[in-house]
């Protein structure tokens, strides 16, 4: 697991940036973090920039462009999840 002090600025950089939905902060997600991208990893960023609950932020990290097979969130699936917090 990274430091905190490796992913505050992923989560940061995402709070600021307006997004037209879940996929978009999906993928900028994936593009901050880099090689530290990992279902974890994604998790974290997507509970400290959006205060996404844990379970919900589990569920986030089976995204089909991160995580594939049977049990793979499609878009609908993602933006539809995250919907509460993001549209705050």
């Amino acid at each position: 697991m990274y430091a905190p002090s490796l992913l505050d600025p992923a989560a940061e950089s995402l709070k600021l940036t307006d997004f037209a939905g879940a996929t978009d902060v999906a993928r900028e997600a994936r593009t901050l973090l880099g090689e530290r991208f990992s279902s974890v990893t994604f998790m974290y960023v997507l509970m400290r920039a959006y205060e996404v609950e844990y379970n919900a932020a589990r569920d986030a990290s089976r995204w089909h462009e991160f995580h594939g097979g049977p049990r793979a969130l499609s878009d609908a699936d993602l933006e539809k999840l995250l919907a509460p917090w993001l549209s705050r």
